[in-house]
């Protein structure tokens, strides 16, 4: 009878617990469950959002990063230049182009890390003040997210929590609306961050969420909050515009803007007060991403340039030299408005420290070995698509030394000038790179202002980014929105999300048609982005696999689009 009443009560025990004892607990694999719980799990996990916007803006696949910049009033696409296609890219749009669903799909990977992070945090027993820190910084990135997504595609499905079974439900809330809740995600994580002086390279700080909510202000036209939000960053004591030179290349000609791109000068560390928030990249570290090929994209393919001379053909160059950046291919170039349209003499911005406009032929078995390539009237040889187009030294970086081509002996391998040739795997830009700069929250300023018909506030922010760069001051009555982008132009080429601004102000349409309606190529006039611009192609499409994988609910698409 004691044997039968031990039985039972183990059996009523068993029986009690049943739903415990058949809880999955996965042991071998990594859940939410059991990688969030610790304050090195969840600072791991603040760590990918990071990782995920340097991936979304510089690393993920070609046809989907370049897309923040070609197509535009900025750019065209030189890979293809006879073909079309790739020239009429952002015209060209389609709901299922691999663009429009990638940039979508990578974005939302953000902001879904980002709600992990939100709806765990709460619950993790780590101090407070970490826990505070890491949620501004999540709500940070949600809204960076948002942000992204309604600049291009307009009003998008806002998720705001974690999702733990799969849905098919979705629909879309208005652009207002998924600006509203980057606004109010941004108002949180500045309440939640520390300031800028007192964090660390690379983390978001107060003043970086500052940043972003003055350009959602302005998406939702609350000029007053945004010129309020612009002037909280600008008047913060630790930031100011670099005036004078510094850094690691102050024994070399350059001038203070040069300074602000060359390698070890990024960081506030380097006592660089301008940047607000750099993507970091540390060489050789296996946790830094190895996909950065910057350079090697927006710089000329000059490295195959034949001339003929005196009737003997060479190259004109011997190779990728570190001097010039390292390998470059150039898949996409600038255009003429932005090479030459929008420059004014005395702007330190178009010097020669920061466009190179010439350069001299290296190549000692030519005759016109020494001779200026441009000036000399030898640049007519080549193909003025990819081959030759003055380039930006603002994407270059050192070359490691691990990249130089060296003889039998291990010594570099040197051009008769004395540059460094280097391998073909020299074709990333190896420093760290601006999200946010000093200079672009004075022209959100000047955006404000506008938006408030306030064009004397606005020219004196633009003068004062104008006078760093020792350019004529801009009259209040020449300031207008087009005056402003060219200016964003001249100042943050390369920098910005070009295709995000000018969808965020609706202008990529005017804008392209404009300044990105035909290119020179080897064969004559080629038509780019602007000859077959529609004026619904300010918004970009909703990807197609978004519609239709989602039975349950419809996701509308955006007008003048076909699925």
């Amino acid at each position: 009878m004691a044997g039968m009443l031990a039985v039972a009560a183990l059996l009523a025990v068993t029986s009690c617990d049943e739903n415990k004892f058949l809880e999955e607990k996965p042991l071998s694999i990594y859940t939410a469950e059991n990688s969030l719980a610790t304050g090195a799990d969840f600072q791991a996990a603040v760590n990918e959002l990071h990782r995920g916007v340097r991936y979304l803006l510089y690393e993920s696949e070609n046809v989907c990063r370049y897309a923040f910049w070609y197509g535009t009033d900025l750019a065209f696409c030189s890979a293809d230049p006879d073909n079309g296609y790739l020239n009429k890219y952002a015209a060209m749009m389609i709901p299922t182009m691999d663009a429009v669903s990638n940039n979508w799909n990578y974005t939302y990977v953000i902001i879904n890390q980002a709600n992990l992070i939100l709806t765990r945090i709460e619950d993790a027993e780590i101090p407070e003040a970490d826990k505070n820190v890491m949620r501004g910084e999540a709500l940070f990135f949600r809204a960076f997210g948002y942000r992204i997504l309604a600049n291009l595609y307009g009003g998008v499905p806002l998720i705001t929590e974690e999702i733990t079974n799969p849905r098919r439900d979705f629909v879309r809330a208005s652009r207002q609306e998924t600006y509203t809740q980057a606004k109010n995600d941004l108002a949180e994580a500045v309440s939640l961050l520390g300031n800028i002086d007192a964090v660390k390279d690379g983390k978001i700080s107060k003043q970086v969420a500052q940043h972003l909510l003055a350009e959602i202000y302005i998406s939702l036209g609350d000029y007053d909050n945004a010129v309020s939000a612009a002037t909280t960053v600008i008047d913060y004591p630790a930031v100011k515009l670099m005036t004078e030179r510094y850094g690691t290349k102050l024994d070399q000609p350059g001038d203070v803007y040069s300074d602000l791109f060359k390698t070890g000068n990024i960081n506030r560390s380097s006592g660089n007060t301008e940047t607000l928030w750099a993507l970091q990249y540390d060489h050789q570290n296996p946790g830094s991403p190895t996909g950065n090929t910057w350079h090697w994209t927006v710089n000329p393919f000059y490295s195959q340039i034949a001339i003929t001379v005196d009737g003997v053909t060479t190259t004109a160059f011997k190779g990728n030299t570190a001097e010039k950046g390292g390998r470059s291919i150039a898949w996409f170039q600038p255009t003429e408005h932005t090479l030459n349209g929008v420059w004014e003499e005395g702007d330190m911005r178009n010097s020669e420290h920061n466009i190179v406009r010439d350069v001299q032929i290296d190549n000692d078995a030519s005759p016109a070995f020494g001779k200026w390539f441009v000036a000399d009237g030898y640049s007519v040889q080549a193909d003025p698509v990819r081959q030759w187009f003055p380039f930006f030294r603002k994407v270059m970086s050192d070359v490691p030394e691990e990249y130089y081509q060296r003889d039998a002996n291990g010594n570099p391998l040197l051009t008769a000038l004395g540059e460094h040739l280097v391998t073909n795997s020299a074709n990333s830009t190896f420093r760290d790179m601006y999200v946010f700069r000093l200079s672009e929250t004075y022209l959100l300023r000047a955006e404000a202002h506008l938006g408030k018909n306030n064009q004397s506030a606005a020219a004196a922010d633009i003068n004062v980014v104008r006078a760093r760069a020792q350019a004529p001051l801009v009259n209040a009555s020449q300031v207008d929105i087009d005056y402003l982008l060219d200016e964003r132009l001249r100042e943050l080429m390369y920098e910005e999300l070009r295709m995000c601004t000018l969808c965020r102000m609706g202008k990529l349409v005017e804008r392209t048609r404009k300044y990105n309606y035909t290119h020179i190529s080897k064969t004559g006039q080629v038509e780019s982005s602007g000859m077959s611009m529609q004026d619904y192609h300010n918004l970009w499409p909703i990807p197609f696999s978004e519609i239709e994988r989602n039975v349950d609910a419809v996701i509308e698409q955006n007008p003048g689009y076909a699925n």
